[in-house]
């Protein structure tokens, strides 16, 4: 079915948030939306939607073809809606496919724009007494697309098109395409918005999502894959996206997580999608995870891959890095940290906590918690995290970076205070480890707004009355140079 009228609206909305300026140009087709009339028609007038793409290559040309319609024009690949273009992204991909050949799969969107238009040209149309058709105007939506490497040669569609050429911004046929073009930093240079995480366990297992099957406008519906997701406006580096996506997606945190790869993967849209891909290790229990996307986290083994649904390039990937990181001589066994595996009978596990004890001029350095936080919410608390399969002081130096922004270097931490405690007699119990650090860089930042709201630094004989009870007593017992503090156990 052609687009709605509400996909249509999200579209011209997104690009009027760019460019008010074309708010006044655009009123027609705002008002036919309102008006509850299909824009895409070509039977609707005084004025209809086209679509059109804009594909770049590494020389920072567009591609443009002489449409035998217009008399000869060199312009950009598009045309009409048709009836099976669900979105307006996908009438510009089929009429490049139809026009040049080109198809989704060796086209990439920019990382500026993604799936929104670069431009929306107002022109008008002279009247087609052959077709029926009085004069008119076009809405022409044009998306933006880099050309990938070993991409086909063009197969040119003979019916509608007598030639081609690549122009390069500065003669671009459109007057407000060029001047976008003109004044962008599009290079036509591809490079990863994207990245996933192969997490392993050093034996031979990997952790794969099951995806949501219900839900088909999200990536890989119904099929395992990798933990990861796209890089959004806060994160520095593709690195801070895939921890950023580990900690959304699973609560999940991998210290030494390493390059891996660059990988093409096809698309929702059927476009070229790049992706960075991080190799970490892992071992603990996914069922104890507090998985917020998809069905379930699961180790599998690639003797398992190829009775699982997933898509052949994620098997393919794991495969060769299976390959890459043979078994131990001994092969496949339980990995040798895993607690649950090997703990005598009757141990209860203890949650272990690091936390930052920053102290300067009198002052400690407090977070307030987010009110909708699982853990203390509204309350003051030190900067904090769960220790994962990682040294303590490795948990420390990356939760103060990724939580603040504080760069600290493991020489200059040291342990300052232990609480062992239990909130409940039904709760696990905890490690409470203090590190004071002698020294750092930076300054504290907002860097989890979801969980932080805000950094301040307090008198430490004049605390605020919210602080958590543990961090206080912690505090309490750092000040009295007490090393050890017991919470919540009966006697």
């Amino acid at each position: 079915m052609p687009p709605s009228s509400s996909h249509i609206r999200s579209v011209v909305t997104a690009y009027l948030d760019r460019h008010p300026g074309e708010r006044d140009a655009l009123a027609g087709l705002l008002a036919a939306l309102d008006a509850g009339a299909d824009p895409t028609s070509r039977t609707t007038l005084p004025a209809h939607i086209t679509c059109s793409a804009v594909v770049i290559d590494r020389h920072r040309r567009v591609l443009h073809i002489r449409h035998k319609a217009s008399g000869g024009l060199l312009l950009a690949p598009g045309g009409h809606v048709e009836a099976d273009d669900d979105t307006l992204l996908a009438a510009a991909l089929r009429e490049v496919k139809e026009e040049t050949g080109i198809p989704a799969s060796a086209l990439v969107l920019t990382p500026e724009l993604q799936d929104e238009p670069i431009d929306i040209d107002v022109h008008a149309i002279d009247p087609n007494p052959a077709r029926g058709e009085a004069a008119h105007q076009h809405y022409d939506v044009r998306f933006a697309f880099y050309l990938a490497d070993g991409a086909p040669e063009l197969a040119l569609q003979a019916e509608e098109v007598t030639g081609s050429a690549w122009l390069p911004f500065d003669e671009v046929s459109s007057p407000t395409l060029r001047e976008k073009l003109v004044g962008s930093a599009l290079d036509g240079v591809i490079v990863a918005v994207n990245a996933s995480a192969i997490i392993h366990d050093g034996r031979g297992r990997y952790l794969l999502h099951l995806r949501d099957a219900n839900k088909p406008w999200i990536w890989e519906p119904g099929c395992w894959s990798l933990l990861g997701g796209g890089r959004e406006p806060q994160d520095c580096t593709l690195l801070d996206t895939v921890r950023r996506e580990l900690r959304e997606e699973a609560g999940l945190m991998v210290a030494d997580l390493a390059p891996y790869a660059v990988e093409h993967v096809t698309g929702n849209d059927g476009t070229r999608v790049q992706i960075q891909l991080f190799t970490g290790l892992w071992n603990g229990d996914p069922a104890l995870l507090p998985l917020t996307e998809g069905v379930m986290l699961a180790w599998v083994r690639p003797e398992k891959f190829p009775y699982m649904t997933m898509l052949s390039s994620t098997r393919e990937l794991l495969e060769q890095h299976a390959v890459d990181h043979p078994l131990p001589a001994d092969g496949p066994t339980e990995p040798a940290g895993d607690a649950r595996a090997e703990a005598p009978s009757g141990t209860v596990l203890n949650v272990v906590g690091v936390h930052l004890y920053l102290e300067r001029g009198g002052q400690v350095l407090l977070g307030l918690r987010h009110p909708d936080s699982a853990y203390a919410g509204g309350s003051w608390h030190v900067l904090a995290g769960h220790c994962e399969a990682e040294a303590a002081t490795a948990c420390l130096v990356r939760e103060a970076y990724e939580e603040a922004g504080l760069v600290i270097d493991y020489a200059d931490v040291e342990l300052v205070h232990t609480v062992h405690m239990r909130d409940q007699p039904t709760d696990p119990p905890r490690v409470q480890l203090f590190f004071r650090a002698l020294r750092w860089e930076g300054e504290p930042e907002l860097r989890e707004p979801d969980k932080c709201v805000q950094w301040e630094w307090w008198n430490v004989k004049d605390l605020p009355e919210q602080v958590v009870p543990y961090t206080r007593a912690a505090i309490e017992g750092i000040r009295a140079g007490r090393v050890y503090t017991e919470l919540g156990w009966s006697r």
